[in-house]
């Protein structure tokens, strides 16, 4: 009984989550999963939180302001409610890697002293940002980026809830665009059908506003055959289109992963030079010049003696 109408209690929210008549829900919100089983990827970590659930005993968690911590938190964790035996109180930091040394060193008496009555989950994109002694008492789960076609699954199925058209080419757009990233993708969809109303390969990029892997594909394929003319020239239409150089040396390198006529040796090579590259534009080299000087080095890596 409990099970149903904590179900049909989340179903009224969901309907309620719709809004007002004449505002639109972004999709993300919209689709959000409710229930452990309604989320995409990573088996293992959510079937750990499927038994935690099931258990009722949660452990203090990792998913990969001192005042705050020193008094907020420890209120709520000194404060006393009358719970099921078994049930804890939860406190959810969210972004804790970006929390200063002496806020997670004011965290560790507390989690000591309440974890009879208080949990603690920590979110955060980096897990070594947080300090050995939280970790420590913490059960790790790591999330990984999906894969492409559990990417591909989800986006298919609000396409259809949202009676949305769209070509496969757009839908590949939308993964090469999202790298990994389901909230990006779902960002990325609702916002092409809002400006275009169609979901093909150029709208989709037109969005993002990052370089289109054909122009970039072929440049790539120009460095390869040694035709270094023709690879600078594409390379100045990209950046007069106003790309960023991060922008094009990060397609650069996400583009030569995925092209076939490539040799393994010659992928190698271009991924290591791309690299070198990515590196010395980070620490803001001369970005134009660098991009330049790294199309060079590519055609010389596989340049067609006469």
């Amino acid at each position: 009984m409990a099970g149903e109408s904590s179900k049909s209690a989340a179903q009224k929210a969901g309907a309620a989550a719709d809004g007002p008549p004449g505002y639109e829900l972004p999709w993300v919100e919209k689709y959000r999963p409710r229930f452990l089983d309604e989320i995409v990827g990573n088996t293992e970590t959510v079937e750990r939180l499927k038994i935690i659930a099931k258990d009722g005993n949660m452990p203090h968690v990792i998913i990969s302001g001192i005042d705050v911590v020193r008094n907020r938190i420890k209120g709520f964790a000194q404060k006393k409610v009358t719970l099921p035996p078994g049930r804890q109180k939860i406190v959810i930091l969210d972004e804790a890697d970006s929390m200063t040394s002496g806020a997670q060193q004011a965290l560790r008496r507390t989690m000591e002293i309440y974890s009879s009555t208080t949990r603690f989950a920590f979110a955060c994109n980096q897990s070594n940002k947080i300090i050995e002694p939280l970790q420590s008492r913490c059960a790790i789960l790591r999330y990984a980026r999906l894969t492409d076609q559990q990417l591909l699954k989800r986006l298919m199925e609000i396409c259809a809830a949202e009676d949305v058209k769209y070509s496969d080419e757009g839908l590949a757009a939308l993964i090469f665009s999202a790298e990994g990233d389901m909230r990006q993708a779902v960002n990325n969809l609702q916002s092409t059908v809002a400006g275009f109303g169609f979901v093909n390969g150029d709208n989709v990029f037109k969005v993002v506003d990052s370089p289109h892997p054909v122009a970039v594909q072929a440049m790539i394929k120009a460095c390869y055959e040694g035709k270094i003319d023709q690879a600078l020239e594409t390379l100045r239409e990209l950046w007069d289109k106003g790309y960023s150089a991060v922008d094009l040396i990060s397609t650069m390198f996400r583009v030569t992963k995925t092209i076939d006529t490539l040799s393994e040796h010659s992928k190698l090579e271009f991924i290591k030079e791309i690299g070198f590259t990515h590196m010395r534009i980070l620490e803001g080299v001369g970005t134009h010049l660098q991009l330049q000087g790294c199309i060079a080095r590519l055609c010389r890596i596989n340049m067609k003696k006469p």
